[in-house]
Protein backbone atom coordinates (compact mmCIF):
# COMPACT_ATOMS: atom_id res chain seq x y z
CA UNK A 1 0.00 0.00 0.00
CA UNK A 2 2.78 2.31 0.89
CA UNK A 3 4.90 1.66 -2.61
CA UNK A 4 1.54 2.41 -4.46
CA UNK A 5 1.14 5.87 -2.60
CA UNK A 6 4.55 6.87 -3.08
CA UNK A 7 4.81 5.56 -6.82
CA UNK A 8 1.31 7.91 -7.31
CA UNK A 9 3.13 10.90 -5.41
CA UNK A 10 6.13 10.78 -7.68
CA UNK A 11 3.83 10.40 -10.81
CA UNK A 12 1.94 13.49 -10.14
CA UNK A 13 5.54 15.21 -9.33
CA UNK A 14 6.84 14.32 -12.92
CA UNK A 15 3.68 15.50 -14.58
CA UNK A 16 4.14 18.95 -12.60
CA UNK A 17 7.82 19.53 -13.58
CA UNK A 18 8.47 22.40 -16.56
CA UNK A 19 11.11 22.20 -19.17
CA UNK A 20 13.55 23.90 -17.57
CA UNK A 21 13.35 21.89 -14.79
CA UNK A 22 13.63 18.78 -17.23
CA UNK A 23 16.61 19.95 -19.59
CA UNK A 24 18.48 20.77 -16.17
CA UNK A 25 18.02 16.99 -14.64
CA UNK A 26 19.24 15.51 -18.37
CA UNK A 27 22.29 17.93 -18.18
CA UNK A 28 22.97 16.74 -14.74
CA UNK A 29 22.66 13.17 -16.55
CA UNK A 30 25.30 14.18 -18.72
CA UNK A 31 22.63 14.36 -21.53
CA UNK A 32 23.64 17.06 -23.89
CA UNK A 33 22.85 16.59 -27.98
CA UNK A 34 19.76 14.95 -29.25
CA UNK A 35 21.20 11.91 -30.38
CA UNK A 36 21.95 10.89 -26.37
CA UNK A 37 18.22 12.07 -25.31
CA UNK A 38 17.29 9.97 -28.19
CA UNK A 39 19.34 6.61 -27.11
CA UNK A 40 17.16 6.93 -23.71
CA UNK A 41 14.21 4.27 -22.79
CA UNK A 42 10.91 5.76 -23.55
CA UNK A 43 8.78 4.23 -20.99
CA UNK A 44 11.89 4.82 -18.67
CA UNK A 45 11.94 8.63 -19.10
CA UNK A 46 8.20 8.71 -18.52
CA UNK A 47 8.49 7.14 -15.15
CA UNK A 48 11.27 9.13 -14.07
CA UNK A 49 10.72 12.46 -15.38
CA UNK A 50 7.03 12.47 -16.79
CA UNK A 51 5.02 13.06 -20.12
CA UNK A 52 7.31 16.83 -20.73
CA UNK A 53 10.68 14.54 -21.08
CA UNK A 54 8.09 11.97 -23.14
CA UNK A 55 7.49 14.87 -25.50
CA UNK A 56 10.75 16.13 -25.77
CA UNK A 57 11.99 12.48 -26.35
CA UNK A 58 9.73 12.16 -29.34
CA UNK A 59 10.91 15.62 -30.64
CA UNK A 60 14.57 14.11 -30.60
CA UNK A 61 13.34 10.92 -32.59
CA UNK A 62 11.13 12.42 -35.23
CA UNK A 63 7.85 10.94 -33.98
CA UNK A 64 6.11 14.21 -32.62
CA UNK A 65 3.09 14.96 -34.44
CA UNK A 66 2.32 18.43 -33.67
CA UNK A 67 -1.39 19.95 -35.07
CA UNK A 68 -1.46 22.39 -38.02
CA UNK A 69 -3.86 25.33 -36.70
CA UNK A 70 -5.49 26.79 -40.17
CA UNK A 71 -6.08 30.82 -39.42
CA UNK A 72 -7.92 32.45 -41.91
CA UNK A 73 -6.32 35.91 -42.78
CA UNK A 74 -9.03 38.56 -42.74
CA UNK A 75 -10.43 39.26 -45.46
CA UNK A 76 -10.68 43.05 -46.87
CA UNK A 77 -12.86 44.17 -49.83
CA UNK A 78 -11.11 46.88 -51.44
CA UNK A 79 -10.89 47.94 -55.30
CA UNK A 80 -8.62 50.04 -57.13
CA UNK A 81 -7.55 50.74 -60.58
CA UNK A 82 -5.33 53.75 -61.86
CA UNK A 83 -6.35 54.78 -65.24
CA UNK A 84 -3.91 54.99 -68.43
CA UNK A 85 -4.81 58.18 -69.57
CA UNK A 86 -5.25 61.14 -67.12
CA UNK A 87 -9.58 61.94 -66.78
CA UNK A 88 -11.26 65.12 -66.43
CA UNK A 89 -14.81 64.07 -66.34
CA UNK A 90 -16.88 62.09 -63.96
CA UNK A 91 -18.22 59.81 -66.43
CA UNK A 92 -15.14 56.92 -66.74
CA UNK A 93 -15.15 57.64 -62.63
CA UNK A 94 -18.72 56.58 -62.17
CA UNK A 95 -18.04 53.71 -64.65
CA UNK A 96 -15.12 52.25 -62.84
CA UNK A 97 -17.17 52.58 -59.76
CA UNK A 98 -19.78 50.91 -60.75
CA UNK A 99 -17.95 48.08 -61.61
CA UNK A 100 -16.19 48.03 -57.86
CA UNK A 101 -20.08 48.52 -56.08
CA UNK A 102 -20.88 45.09 -58.39
CA UNK A 103 -17.73 43.28 -57.70
CA UNK A 104 -17.85 44.09 -53.89
CA UNK A 105 -21.72 43.24 -53.91
CA UNK A 106 -20.92 39.56 -55.25
CA UNK A 107 -18.42 38.84 -52.89
CA UNK A 108 -19.60 39.95 -50.00
CA UNK A 109 -23.01 38.31 -51.04
CA UNK A 110 -21.10 35.13 -51.00
CA UNK A 111 -20.08 35.03 -47.51
CA UNK A 112 -23.74 36.87 -46.23
CA UNK A 113 -22.11 40.20 -45.67
CA UNK A 114 -23.82 43.47 -46.41
CA UNK A 115 -21.82 46.87 -46.87
CA UNK A 116 -22.19 48.94 -44.07
CA UNK A 117 -19.66 51.65 -44.77
CA UNK A 118 -18.04 52.95 -48.32
CA UNK A 119 -15.10 55.21 -48.57
CA UNK A 120 -13.87 56.69 -51.70
CA UNK A 121 -10.64 57.69 -52.16
CA UNK A 122 -9.22 59.29 -55.11
CA UNK A 123 -6.14 60.53 -56.15
CA UNK A 124 -5.01 63.93 -58.92
CA UNK A 125 -2.38 64.39 -60.79
CA UNK A 126 -0.42 66.58 -58.52
CA UNK A 127 0.03 63.96 -55.79
CA UNK A 128 -2.89 65.05 -53.98
CA UNK A 129 -6.45 63.10 -52.96
CA UNK A 130 -9.45 63.22 -51.63
CA UNK A 131 -11.02 60.68 -49.16
CA UNK A 132 -14.75 60.71 -48.23
CA UNK A 133 -16.83 57.62 -46.44
CA UNK A 134 -20.40 57.18 -46.61
CA UNK A 135 -22.09 55.60 -43.75
CA UNK A 136 -24.92 53.83 -45.14
CA UNK A 137 -27.94 53.99 -42.11
CA UNK A 138 -29.42 50.31 -43.06
CA UNK A 139 -26.50 48.20 -44.49
CA UNK A 140 -27.19 46.91 -47.48
CA UNK A 141 -25.46 45.05 -51.00
CA UNK A 142 -27.78 47.22 -53.48
CA UNK A 143 -25.95 48.26 -56.18
CA UNK A 144 -28.13 50.55 -57.63
CA UNK A 145 -28.70 52.40 -54.34
CA UNK A 146 -25.19 52.23 -53.26
CA UNK A 147 -23.87 53.89 -57.00
CA UNK A 148 -26.58 56.54 -56.93
CA UNK A 149 -25.19 57.73 -53.48
CA UNK A 150 -21.36 57.72 -54.54
CA UNK A 151 -22.88 59.70 -57.97
CA UNK A 152 -24.95 62.27 -56.11
CA UNK A 153 -21.71 63.16 -54.01
CA UNK A 154 -19.29 63.50 -57.00
CA UNK A 155 -21.81 65.58 -59.04
CA UNK A 156 -22.95 68.18 -56.53
CA UNK A 157 -21.07 71.30 -57.00
CA UNK A 158 -20.21 71.14 -53.07
CA UNK A 159 -18.01 67.88 -52.93
CA UNK A 160 -14.34 68.21 -52.14
CA UNK A 161 -12.35 67.53 -55.30
CA UNK A 162 -9.08 69.18 -57.31
CA UNK A 163 -8.67 71.27 -60.38
CA UNK A 164 -6.09 68.18 -61.43
CA UNK A 165 -7.29 65.57 -63.36
CA UNK A 166 -7.66 62.03 -62.11
CA UNK A 167 -4.98 59.52 -62.48
CA UNK A 168 -6.50 56.62 -59.53
CA UNK A 169 -9.60 55.75 -57.86
CA UNK A 170 -10.40 53.03 -55.16
CA UNK A 171 -12.96 51.82 -52.90
CA UNK A 172 -13.09 49.96 -49.48
CA UNK A 173 -15.79 48.60 -48.17
CA UNK A 174 -16.35 47.81 -44.33
CA UNK A 175 -18.85 45.02 -43.89
CA UNK A 176 -21.36 43.87 -41.61
CA UNK A 177 -23.95 40.90 -40.99
CA UNK A 178 -27.03 41.94 -41.73
CA UNK A 179 -29.32 43.02 -39.04
CA UNK A 180 -32.64 41.35 -37.95
CA UNK A 181 -34.46 42.47 -34.80
CA UNK A 182 -37.71 42.18 -33.21
CA UNK A 183 -39.64 44.79 -32.53
CA UNK A 184 -41.59 46.11 -29.54
CA UNK A 185 -45.36 46.30 -29.76
CA UNK A 186 -45.17 50.28 -31.22
CA UNK A 187 -41.88 50.36 -32.60
CA UNK A 188 -41.07 50.15 -36.30
CA UNK A 189 -38.45 51.00 -38.56
CA UNK A 190 -37.65 53.50 -41.19
CA UNK A 191 -40.47 52.94 -43.89
CA UNK A 192 -37.62 53.75 -46.44
CA UNK A 193 -34.26 54.05 -44.70
CA UNK A 194 -32.20 53.89 -48.40
CA UNK A 195 -34.52 57.23 -49.77
CA UNK A 196 -33.64 58.36 -46.12
CA UNK A 197 -29.70 58.89 -46.58
CA UNK A 198 -30.15 59.39 -49.86
CA UNK A 199 -32.06 62.80 -48.89
CA UNK A 200 -29.40 63.81 -46.55
CA UNK A 201 -26.38 62.96 -49.43
CA UNK A 202 -28.41 65.79 -51.38
CA UNK A 203 -29.27 68.13 -48.60
CA UNK A 204 -25.19 67.92 -47.68
CA UNK A 205 -23.90 68.59 -51.05
CA UNK A 206 -26.25 71.31 -51.23
CA UNK A 207 -25.51 73.22 -47.90
CA UNK A 208 -22.34 71.19 -46.71
CA UNK A 209 -22.01 68.80 -44.10
CA UNK A 210 -21.73 71.04 -41.74
CA UNK A 211 -25.43 72.49 -41.87
CA UNK A 212 -26.62 68.60 -42.10
CA UNK A 213 -27.15 65.99 -39.19
CA UNK A 214 -28.74 66.11 -35.08
CA UNK A 215 -28.13 69.29 -33.21
CA UNK A 216 -26.11 69.01 -30.21
CA UNK A 217 -26.07 71.08 -27.19
CA UNK A 218 -22.45 71.99 -25.82
CA UNK A 219 -21.55 71.77 -22.14
CA UNK A 220 -20.88 75.66 -21.72
CA UNK A 221 -23.17 78.58 -20.45
CA UNK A 222 -23.06 80.58 -23.69
CA UNK A 223 -26.84 80.49 -24.89
CA UNK A 224 -28.09 78.16 -27.58
CA UNK A 225 -24.37 77.25 -28.37
CA UNK A 226 -24.62 73.65 -30.19
CA UNK A 227 -22.60 71.55 -32.95
CA UNK A 228 -23.79 69.29 -35.77
CA UNK A 229 -23.29 65.55 -35.30
CA UNK A 230 -23.81 63.18 -37.89
CA UNK A 231 -26.91 61.81 -38.36
CA UNK A 232 -27.91 57.79 -37.33
CA UNK A 233 -31.65 55.99 -36.87
CA UNK A 234 -31.43 53.83 -33.73
CA UNK A 235 -34.72 51.91 -33.31
CA UNK A 236 -36.75 52.84 -30.28
CA UNK A 237 -34.76 56.72 -30.13
CA UNK A 238 -38.37 57.85 -29.95
CA UNK A 239 -40.06 56.29 -27.63
CA UNK A 240 -44.13 56.76 -28.26
CA UNK A 241 -44.94 55.53 -24.89
CA UNK A 242 -42.77 58.17 -23.50
CA UNK A 243 -45.53 60.84 -21.35
CA UNK A 244 -45.44 64.17 -22.45
CA UNK A 245 -44.27 66.88 -20.57
CA UNK A 246 -47.20 68.30 -20.46
CA UNK A 247 -48.93 64.90 -18.94
CA UNK A 248 -46.20 64.98 -15.44
CA UNK A 249 -47.69 67.09 -12.67
CA UNK A 250 -46.22 70.68 -11.99
CA UNK A 251 -45.77 72.31 -9.29
CA UNK A 252 -47.50 75.58 -8.80
CA UNK A 253 -43.70 77.27 -8.67
CA UNK A 254 -42.76 75.86 -11.74
CA UNK A 255 -46.27 76.42 -13.77
CA UNK A 256 -45.32 79.95 -12.71
CA UNK A 257 -42.11 80.51 -13.91
CA UNK A 258 -42.18 82.65 -17.64
CA UNK A 259 -40.77 80.76 -20.85
CA UNK A 260 -38.64 82.47 -22.98
CA UNK A 261 -39.62 82.96 -26.89
CA UNK A 262 -36.59 83.21 -28.41
CA UNK A 263 -35.78 85.37 -31.51
CA UNK A 264 -33.48 82.71 -34.03
CA UNK A 265 -31.29 84.77 -35.01
CA UNK A 266 -31.81 86.97 -32.15
CA UNK A 267 -33.30 90.60 -33.41
CA UNK A 268 -31.22 93.22 -34.18
CA UNK A 269 -32.17 96.37 -31.78
CA UNK A 270 -31.24 100.08 -30.56
CA UNK A 271 -31.61 101.70 -27.52
CA UNK A 272 -32.19 105.62 -27.29
CA UNK A 273 -31.05 106.91 -23.98
CA UNK A 274 -33.15 110.57 -23.20
CA UNK A 275 -36.07 111.30 -21.02
CA UNK A 276 -37.93 108.24 -22.43
CA UNK A 277 -35.73 105.52 -22.88
CA UNK A 278 -37.17 104.26 -25.73
CA UNK A 279 -36.43 100.43 -27.17
CA UNK A 280 -36.88 99.57 -31.22
CA UNK A 281 -36.39 96.64 -33.25
CA UNK A 282 -38.66 95.13 -35.67
CA UNK A 283 -39.83 92.47 -33.20
CA UNK A 284 -41.09 94.98 -30.47
CA UNK A 285 -40.49 98.66 -29.45
CA UNK A 286 -41.21 101.17 -26.54
CA UNK A 287 -40.71 103.05 -23.49
CA UNK A 288 -38.66 101.27 -21.22
CA UNK A 289 -39.99 101.36 -17.80
CA UNK A 290 -38.08 99.04 -15.89
CA UNK A 291 -34.86 97.19 -16.17
CA UNK A 292 -33.03 94.21 -14.54
CA UNK A 293 -29.18 93.16 -14.98
CA UNK A 294 -26.81 93.65 -16.29
CA UNK A 295 -26.39 89.65 -16.11
CA UNK A 296 -22.72 89.42 -16.69
CA UNK A 297 -21.55 86.13 -19.20
CA UNK A 298 -18.36 85.14 -20.41
CA UNK A 299 -16.54 82.54 -21.66
CA UNK A 300 -13.82 80.06 -24.08
CA UNK A 301 -11.22 83.01 -22.52
CA UNK A 302 -8.34 80.51 -23.10
CA UNK A 303 -8.73 80.33 -27.07
CA UNK A 304 -9.43 82.63 -29.90
CA UNK A 305 -13.52 81.90 -29.32
CA UNK A 306 -13.61 84.08 -26.65
CA UNK A 307 -17.19 85.34 -25.93
CA UNK A 308 -18.51 87.94 -23.84
CA UNK A 309 -21.79 89.56 -23.07
CA UNK A 310 -24.31 91.68 -20.80
CA UNK A 311 -27.94 90.29 -20.72
CA UNK A 312 -31.07 92.39 -19.59
CA UNK A 313 -34.49 91.95 -18.91
CA UNK A 314 -36.38 95.13 -20.00
CA UNK A 315 -40.18 96.26 -19.08
CA UNK A 316 -41.89 97.84 -21.79
CA UNK A 317 -44.35 100.72 -21.45
CA UNK A 318 -47.00 97.77 -22.99
CA UNK A 319 -46.41 95.32 -20.25
CA UNK A 320 -44.33 93.26 -22.60
CA UNK A 321 -41.36 91.55 -20.75
CA UNK A 322 -38.53 91.26 -23.17
CA UNK A 323 -34.62 89.32 -23.10
CA UNK A 324 -31.69 91.76 -24.20
CA UNK A 325 -28.26 91.44 -24.50
CA UNK A 326 -25.45 93.51 -25.44
CA UNK A 327 -22.11 92.67 -26.55
CA UNK A 328 -19.57 94.02 -25.70
CA UNK A 329 -20.60 95.01 -22.58
CA UNK A 330 -20.32 98.86 -21.93
CA UNK A 331 -18.02 100.05 -19.52
CA UNK A 332 -20.65 101.14 -16.38
CA UNK A 333 -22.90 97.96 -17.40
CA UNK A 334 -25.92 100.47 -17.97
CA UNK A 335 -28.61 100.45 -20.46
CA UNK A 336 -26.80 102.85 -22.40
CA UNK A 337 -26.68 104.38 -26.25
CA UNK A 338 -26.58 101.81 -29.31
CA UNK A 339 -22.84 103.45 -29.93
CA UNK A 340 -21.24 102.02 -27.04
CA UNK A 341 -22.48 98.25 -28.06
CA UNK A 342 -24.05 95.90 -30.32
CA UNK A 343 -27.80 95.61 -28.86
CA UNK A 344 -29.61 92.35 -29.81
CA UNK A 345 -33.13 91.00 -28.48
CA UNK A 346 -33.21 87.36 -27.23
CA UNK A 347 -36.60 86.68 -27.33
CA UNK A 348 -39.63 87.76 -25.03
CA UNK A 349 -41.40 86.06 -21.79
CA UNK A 350 -44.76 84.33 -22.20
Amino acid sequence: MGSTTENAERSTSNAQRSTAEILRILHKWGIHTLGQLAALDKEELRNRLGAEAVRLWERANGTATRLLKFVQPPETFDESFEFDHEIETTEPLLFILRRFLEQLALRLSSIYLVVRELTLRITFTNGGSYERTFKIPQPTNDVDLLFRMLQTHLESPAAAGSDHPIVAVALSAEPIRPASQQFRLFETALRNPHQLYETLARLTALIGNDRVGTAVLEETHRPDAFRMEIFTWQVGAIDPNRPFAGDTPATTEEKAKPALRRFRPPANTSVFVSDRRYLQSDKVRGQIMNQSGPFLLSGNWWNEKTWSRAEWDIQLENGELVRAHESPPSSDYGVTDSADGIWKIDGIYD
